[in-house]
């Protein structure tokens, strides 16, 4: 059974904090275009008949069929996911991840953060990224440096909070856009 009206506001209230998110991280006016792939037919309608309320509607379409169209549209177009982020290496003619840009690592972090909050509900603490972040197996799948920055902080809100962890994002995000001057 097709629930569309759960999943737009699940979509639509995850949007708003992930928006939230980045103006306390200092990339405001990025998240304000935060997953509008989401609304499209291709992810729209997968999302609403798969919708299940405490995890991505791409997951329960993985289980069904081995994989998510839906997922693969969104990545392909939204570049805070590390997946987005292969490019063939000329050297070994494989795939490999490449490092992202620092705006989009942010806007990764700000997604992760409010997914938590989203599908944790009132259980949410400010490990919940981080838990989830370890149990799956993405570091292996993006850039070092990467994963790194995005480890940093999940540790850093783990154990000292939202206030200072996205005061510190918005420092680093300031320094870096002061340096490209």
């Amino acid at each position: 059974m097709a629930h569309p009206i759960k999943h737009f506001k699940t979509i639509t209230k995850h949007r708003h904090k992930v928006i939230v998110h980045c103006f306390k991280a200092g990339i405001g006016w990025q998240g304000l275009f935060h997953d509008l792939s989401k609304y499209s037919p291709t992810e729209f309608i997968p999302g609403a008949k798969y919708y299940q309320g405490t995890r991505s509607p791409n997951e329960k379409e993985r289980d069904l069929f081995g994989y998510s169209l839906a997922w693969m549209h969104h990545k392909g177009r939204n570049r805070h996911h590390f997946e987005y982020w292969n490019d063939l290496n000329m050297q070994s003619h494989r795939y490999e991840p490449v490092p992202m840009p620092l705006r989009f690592i942010t806007e990764m972090f700000c997604d992760r953060v409010a997914a938590s909050k989203i599908y944790k509900g009132k259980d949410y603490t400010d490990s919940s990224a981080l838990e989830y972040y370890t149990r799956g197996n993405a570091r292996a799948k993006m850039h070092p440096s990467t994963a790194d920055i995005l480890e940093e902080w999940l540790n850093m809100l783990a154990e000292k909070g939202e206030k200072e962890t996205f005061a510190h994002i918005k420092e680093v995000n300031r320094a870096a856009r002061k340096k490209k001057k």
